[in-house]
């Protein structure tokens, strides 16, 4: 099996209906024009990331504009949309939540990012999402025929143990939309991206927006899809575009059998283990 995976770099606009309506018209085109059958919108996706945009855009999900207009596109273009993140508000709590529409427009997946960040670089990034929002507590998955996916946000592709995890319950692949800034997506966007597909020997996908000098965080951009060898295998730049790569799944098997390290695991000596 061949999944076509299309991550849609988008360039966040205000209003948010804007931003929609350029989200859908992608996916549309994701779908018609280049084949996709999973198609990954970034984090914050109806606003520009920052903290006094998120109350003002914030949406119940499936109720909300967001949902309504990404469970439509889904339908109407048959296709999987994975819908990066937007800002849940429920019962009197805001997280950061990525939805999963499957092709008949129904709502199949919900996360909420489970690693907020906080984090301080003088000079350079100063943040602290748990000012804003709730941690989520669960893992989640779901399935495009019988591929076993899992679903992350921004922060927590840092924890490898989660990633780890998501192998355990029988991934194989990670999606994780994310907003890096700069400095640190320079630093660490691709390395973090291989390191996890090389360590679980998944195939993994980052979806992030397109850079806008103007943002109060600057999006890094380059989304990027990594193989379980740790290869880069398609990359975007820093502009608005649709990043497209097809997932070839009988290469899981080959990577797993030749370095089979997930096999060769300690346990006498360490173990992880998953609680959820």
């Amino acid at each position: 099996m061949v999944i076509k995976i299309a991550l849609i770099q988008l360039k966040i606009a205000v209003p948010k209906e804007k931003a929609l309506k350029n989200a859908v018209d992608l996916i549309r085109i994701a779908k018609k024009e280049k084949g996709a059958n999973v198609v990954v919108l970034p984090e914050s996706l109806n606003c520009p990331y920052s903290e006094r945009n998120f109350m003002a855009n914030a949406e119940e999900i499936p109720q909300g504009e967001t949902s309504q207009a990404l469970s439509k596109a889904a339908r109407d273009f048959g296709v999987f949309v994975v819908g990066g993140s937007i800002v849940e508000k429920c019962c009197g709590k805001l997280y950061n939540t990525c939805t999963v529409w499957g092709p008949d427009g129904e709502l199949v997946a919900k996360h909420r990012e489970v690693h907020l960040c906080n984090t301080n670089i003088p000079g350079k990034l100063e943040m602290e999402e748990s000012k804003v929002f709730t941690a989520g507590d669960s893992y989640t998955t779901f399935c495009v025929g019988e591929t076993k996916i899992g679903l992350g946000i921004c922060w927590d592709i840092r924890f490898p143990e989660f990633a780890n995890a998501y192998r355990k319950k029988g991934c194989d692949l990670l999606i994780y939309p994310a907003v890096y800034d700069v400095y640190t997506g320079e630093l660490h966007w691709e390395l973090l991206a291989r390191s996890r597909a090389l360590d679980n020997q998944v195939f993994v996908a980052l979806c992030a927006p397109a850079r806008d000098s103007h943002a109060e965080l600057i999006p890094y951009g380059h989304s990027m899809v990594v193989d379980p060898w740790g290869r880069v295998i398609q990359k975007g730049t820093d502009f608005q575009e649709i990043v497209v790569a097809d997932l070839v799944l009988r290469t899981l098997p080959e990577v797993r059998g030749q370095i089979p390290v997930l096999k060769q695991k300690r346990d006498d000596l360490y173990e992880l283990v998953v609680k959820k």
